[in-house]
């Protein structure tokens, strides 16, 4: 039997899915001109994955490490997109923070367990090594993560590799060569070889001139941490890359995170996740903001959709390549009353540290987000009671774990 398919109908056929199709259902498929160039590709390509051995046509720069010797490989086309019909091959850098593992298993849901390749410098618990690819990769490193990149075939590159903002006030040297030079080198690498890269920005962004209540998209920014310089820099460069040399650079500005997944890892708003561990496993907590502080903050859910549809989103639906993202604001005492609707007994003391205090004092209580929600469809689904009743639900289900083992 023939099968004869419309243009239409072959844009579905091989319209992204989990459905692979045999030799022998496409001998006996007539599909139209275009597709059927697509299909004699797909073939080649396979014949030359399985036992072509000829000489890379990708050339390397040896023992050159100089930005200015890097741009001689860079061109002006804009970089193609990944085709419907191609899973696109994923590198996480920074994979072990608290937005790499869960990332990590929505992208492998969505393009398949192979296809996206978690990184860090640190080894990975069991758990995480056995549930995918995990490799070594440090982004200070530009020959170690080139290498990673040219021998996975990367298409793209989502680039958490950053010391967060009290951690980096700490230890200003350490944040300047990640956060800085780290970005750098991903920058380099992602135009040379064209890739996707998507590097998330924060409120830390923001300094104490800019407009606090909300944020909008484009405004003053002065912050005085250097994450929040770091943060900016990432995003005027990902911009200038992308209109000078056609890098597909994407970019979120993220509220605080609150996931019951990972621990935090050093932000100024790290409260917002442990206050819902103390809640459940002591019923006191001491808060070092004070209780009238308000930040804008999101979900882990609605965070980790929100970046997925940034890198799915076509490249002529983004007129931007930086957006504001939020869902909810509130303060320490807002946080608490919503927890004390479902444990009574909880009990919060505050103790104010001056340098998170500061930090959080010169960032915006609330962002503005019309454009995320307008070019790209973005909408949140988490507000604060649903937030309080998934991550009290998800500490306490991981407590039970932790002791029934």
């Amino acid at each position: 039997m023939v099968y004869i398919l419309s243009q239409p109908q072959c844009f579905k056929l091989f319209k992204r899915s989990t459905v692979h199709l045999s030799l022998s259902l496409l001998m006996h498929i007539v599909l139209c001109r275009r597709c059927m160039m697509l299909v004699a590709q797909l073939l080649r390509g396979a014949v030359r994955h399985a036992g072509s051995s000829g000489q890379s046509s990708i050339t390397a720069v040896r023992g050159v490490s100089s930005s200015s010797h890097r741009f001689a490989a860079f061109g002006r086309t804009p970089p193609p997109s990944c085709p419907d019909t191609d899973h696109p091959k994923i590198l996480i850098t920074g994979g072990l923070g608290q937005l790499g593992v869960g990332l990590t298993k929505l992208l492998r849901e969505q393009f398949g367990k192979n296809n996206v390749i978690l990184s860090d410098i640190r080894k990975p618990p069991n758990h995480v090594y056995h549930n995918g690819p995990f490799i070594f990769s440090d982004i200070l490193d530009f020959k170690n993560l080139e290498e990673i990149v040219v021998n996975n075939n990367i298409s793209w590159l989502v680039h958490y590799s950053a010391v967060l903002s009290a951690v980096g006030e700490s230890n200003v040297t350490l944040a300047k060569e990640v956060n800085i030079t780290g970005l750098h080198n991903i920058l380099d690498i992602a135009t040379k070889h064209a890739l996707r890269v998507f590097v998330p920005s924060t409120i830390g962004a923001f300094g104490p001139s800019s407009p606090r209540d909300p944020a909008p998209e484009l405004c003053v920014q002065r912050p005085r941490t250097i994450y929040g310089v770091a943060k900016v820099h990432a995003e005027l460069m990902g911009e200038y890359y992308h209109h000078r040399y056609g890098l597909d650079f994407r970019c979120l500005r993220y509220p605080g995170i609150i996931s019951a997944d990972s621990q935090p890892g050093g932000g100024t708003t790290d409260y917002a996740v442990q206050i819902f561990h103390a809640a459940v496993k002591s019923g006191c907590f001491e808060c070092y903001l004070r209780r009238d502080t308000r930040l804008p903050m999101m979900y882990i859910d609605d965070c980790l959709r929100a970046t997925l549809e940034i890198l799915e989103a076509p490249a002529e639906t983004l007129p931007s390549r930086t957006y504001n993202i939020s869902a909810m604001s509130f303060t320490p005492h807002d946080l608490t009353q919503e927890i004390q609707k479902v444990l009574p007994d909880f009990q919060v003391t505050y103790n104010v540290d001056p340098v998170r205090q500061a930090i959080a004092d010169s960032w915006p209580m609330a962002l503005e987000d019309s454009a995320a929600r307008r070019d790209w469809g973005w909408k949140h689904e988490y507000d604060l009671s649903e937030l309080v009743q998934a991550m009290l639900t998800h500490v306490t289900t991981g407590n039970q774990l932790v002791q029934a083992n």
